[in-house]
């Protein structure tokens, strides 16, 4: 994401402030990318839990809560590119491709979000029927 702006067309021979300060939508892009990272840290967390036999902690249902709601939030902020794509830009631009993989990644954000969702639930309701030992 980083190096891509300075080989794309339109800003091949433009500054940095030129790229990355007259660009709103390439700015919102990489604000809206934190929760995708965010998310994708929580999950390698997630496995590590796995992996040391901590899958019925309490740390690993935040885990799960964190990665549904940075799902949720990347639906939310993908949805209002998308918006913004149709309405600002809709006959300016050829925006087709740019809406279709804005509505991938919303139904695969929609199934990030209900599997997290699921699974969270599922853990919680294990970890309180488990008999506490001390």
């Amino acid at each position: 994401m980083l190096w891509e702006p300075h080989v794309e067309g339109r800003n091949a021979h433009a500054t940095l402030y030129e790229i990355y300060f007259k660009d709103p939508f390439l700015a919102y892009a990489y604000l809206a990318s934190i929760a995708f990272f965010v998310a994708l840290y929580q999950a390698f967390r997630l496995f590590g839990y796995v992996g040391q036999n901590k899958a019925f902690s309490s740390s690993s249902v935040r885990a799960l809560r964190t990665i549904k709601r940075c799902a949720i939030a990347l639906i939310v902020l993908i949805g209002a590119a998308v918006a913004y794509l149709l309405i600002a830009v809709r006959g300016k631009d050829d925006i087709a491709g740019g809406v279709a993989m804005g509505l991938f990644m919303i139904f695969m954000s929609v199934v990030v979000a209900a599997a997290a969702g699921v699974f969270e639930r599922r853990l919680r309701n294990a970890m309180d029927k488990s008999p506490r030992t001390t």
